[in-house]
């Protein structure tokens, strides 16, 4: 619905000239990138325009309007308002500003934003079915009700507005009025997709699965690109024991789509099913995947690669589930047989004593037998009108372990191009990773979207020198060389040693000879040769900042090498459903005393190059990187304060603030702060503000 909605403001926008032609461009730009749903991109135009003339309304409605599209609500919110801040006449603001609100489930605000926006245009029907959906999400059946009806009356033609009020009626148990609203939209508009597939799920929980299935096929040959028509045809036809046909529609979904969670979860539990245990690991393994605290996957695994032998994996698969469901007794009588399976009797017999005591300590409400897919648990009654088979998208009770999950949400249109920043980024499952240092370098990986430009002016008085034959640049997209650029630099290298045997005493030909060391990964000669381009010149900012950037990388390596973990993994945010925190699955640092020492010797070059240009804000962003690793987020949060102050578009320092916050229970600064580095550029900050409000 949101994504109609959004496509409703564009046409409600009037497109007012402006003087310059420049920004007329950048404008025009920015709505043809907005259109093809390159909302990244488009919010770089925008960002020019607002940059170019910041009194100006349309850039600012325009960004919203790709933030709301992004998910990132509080960032859209704050746009608008600053968009009716130029111009308080601005309707479409008005209208956008009470999405991102309700989105956000700011009722009472999104209700006053589109009474505003109705007294420019009474009887707006985006306006007044949106506050009529709002007063549904209060809970306010009376006025929602009424509004509907209010709807229904100024046009009578309009088949949403059946629909809406359909989907109403089913919410309070209506089901009859909400058919009869779902036959009447379909009879107005007989070409509608959802008005089909809508009616089709209100049959289906009346039992009516072949009206339902011939409901869910007219959907399909109207709009055969919707996966979510296929994920609930299967369960139709699961229900219709034609499990031959679920299963093809889960194979269709997972073609148009090879990411669809729901198809991937309950395709796996039909082949568990019907015994092809082997592939439906491969499911579950998908689904992890793209998914990693998908703990109703990791117990159906754990099951099936029970039932194939590899008994130690489904240890650590019901570790996993028992870690985070630790009352849960099936997984432990499942655990006890598995270690037995594998003459573990010691652990076999506490897992299966533990399992007694808590059975007889708690009662047995939660215990199910979970030996075979299509088990069920008895149910509370407050549960007794559920399908037994079936759960919700959103329902994570882990005892619906091995139900057939329902598509319970309009699914967002898919961009017709591919790339990883155009369409919804947000929806990507992305490893959330601080944005890494930043180091000197000849060479960085091509940007996906237009940046900020790293500027320093240490770095340009450097290369205006022209030292070193090469242009420094400040990355921290480090690109990998080549072979012509490796051999390039072990040629280098030999140049420079020959210079330093006629001229020991010039710094550059150190700090040149470290970069070309540095290139070719080999550590400790780049900090030698840092070293005593410092001895040369004490003052020489850049082998200061280098030494420090690449003592962290010898750091790293060493660690990831003892660890044998991958360093990518050193840092990450768990999404729980009572907490967001950073955590440290290695530490970043080598132990004890060494620990210590190169601590402090990062830090001090560091300090050094702060010192001597207090302006590279570099040098604080790594600082700060570096005190996250030692989760010492205080200090880390005023390193990034130091940065931003003095470079207000440093979109890495926003984003790394905002993991930091979060860290620190932070949510509301911390979303805030992402918002802002997917503002300026950072796409996965829009992935951690969906995931973040979907815990909330």
């Amino acid at each position: 619905m949101k994504k109609t909605l959004v496509f409703i403001i564009m046409q409600m926008c009037f497109f007012v000239s402006v003087a310059q032609i420049n920004t007329d461009r950048v404008i025009a730009i920015g709505r043809n990138a907005l259109y093809f749903e390159d909302y990244i991109l488009s919010i770089q135009y925008f960002n020019q325009a607002i940059k170019a003339k910041p009194w100006l309304a349309q850039p600012y409605f325009y960004r919203a309007v790709a933030k709301l599209n992004l998910d990132d609500y509080s960032g859209a919110e704050e746009d608008c308002t600053l968009a009716l801040q130029q111009n308080p006449f601005m309707v479409q603001a008005y209208y956008a500003r009470g999405i991102a609100r309700q989105s956000q489930g700011k009722y009472e605000g999104s209700i006053e934003d589109y009474l505003k926006g109705m007294e420019f245009r009474p009887k707006d029907r985006p306006m007044m079915t949106n506050m009529a959906i709002a007063f549904m999400q209060k809970k306010d059946y009376i006025k929602a009700k009424d509004l509907f009806n209010d709807i229904i009356e100024a046009y009578p033609r309009e088949s949403n507005g059946y629909l809406a009020r359909g989907a109403m009626n089913l919410e309070t148990g209506d089901t009859i009025a909400a058919l009869a609203d779902y036959d009447k939209s379909i009879e107005i508009d007989p070409y509608y997709a959802p008005a089909y597939g809508s009616r089709a799920i209100l049959l289906y929980q009346t039992d009516k699965m072949q009206e339902a299935l011939a409901d869910v096929n007219e959907a399909i040959k109207l709009n055969p690109r919707e996966e979510g028509f296929y994920i609930n045809r299967g369960l139709i036809r699961y229900h219709l024991n034609d499990l031959r046909g679920a299963m093809s529609d889960y194979d269709q979904v997972i073609a148009i789509n090879d990411k669809n969670l729901i198809a991937r979860f309950n395709r796996g539990l039909l082949r568990f099913q019907v015994g092809d245990n082997n592939r439906a690991v491969d499911d579950f393994d998908a689904v992890i995947a793209l998914e990693p605290d998908n703990f109703m996957a990791y117990y159906n695994r754990a099951l099936l690669l029970s039932s194939i032998g590899e008994y130690n994996a489904a240890i650590r698969d019901y570790d996993v589930i028992l870690n985070q469901y630790p009352n849960f007794l099936p997984g432990y009588y499942n655990r006890s047989d598995a270690k037995r399976s594998i003459n573990d009797i010691t652990g076999a017999e506490k897992d299966y004593w533990y399992a007694m005591e808590l059975e007889r300590t708690h009662g047995n409400q939660n215990m199910q037998t979970a030996a075979q897919p299509d088990a069920q648990e008895e149910q509370s009654d407050a549960d007794t009108e559920d399908k037994k088979d079936t759960r919700e998208e959103s329902d994570k009770n882990i005892n619906k372990f091995n139900r057939l999950v329902v598509y319970d949400k309009e699914d967002e249109q898919r961009n017709k191009y591919q790339s990883e920043i155009r369409g919804r980024v947000q929806d990507k499952n992305i490893r959330v990773d601080l944005e890494p240092q930043f180091v000197l370098s000849y060479y960085e990986k091509t940007a996906y979207i237009k940046e900020t430009v790293k500027y320093n002016k240490t770095i340009e008085q450097f290369n205006n020198k022209d030292a070193l034959g090469w242009k420094l640049t400040i990355t921290n997209r480090e690109a990998s060389l080549n072979e012509f650029q490796i051999n390039a630099h072990f040629a280098s290298i030999n140049d420079y040693s020959a210079k330093i045997d006629i001229d020991a005493k010039n710094a550059d030909y150190y700090f040149g000879r470290g970069m070309d060391f540095m290139l070719v990964q080999d550590f400790a000669e780049a900090i030698s040769n840092f070293d005593q381009a410092i001895n040369a010149d004490p003052s020489y900012t850049l082998a200061y900042f280098n030494r420090a950037a690449v003592r962290y990388k010898q750091m790293e390596y060493e660690l990831s090498h003892s660890a044998q973990d991958e360093l990518a993994e050193a840092m990450s945010i768990q999404f729980g459903t009572n907490s967001t925190k950073i955590t440290q699955t290695t530490s970043v640092i080598p132990e004890k005393d060494s620990r210590a020492f190169t601590y402090e010797m990062i830090i001090r070059d560091y300090n050094a190059v702060i010192q001597q240009d207090p302006s590279f804000t570099f040098a604080y962003f790594n600082r700060a990187n570096l005190h996250c690793s030692q989760r010492d987020y205080k200090a880390a949060i005023l390193d990034y304060n130091e940065a931003i102050r003095r470079n207000e578009e440093f979109a890495e320092a926003y984003f790394n603030r905002g993991l930091a916050r979060l860290s620190q229970g932070d949510a509301k600064r911390g979303i805030a702060d992402l918002s802002k580095a997917g503002e300026l550029g950072i796409i996965n900050a829009y992935s951690i503000i969906k995931r973040m409000s979907s815990n909330n």
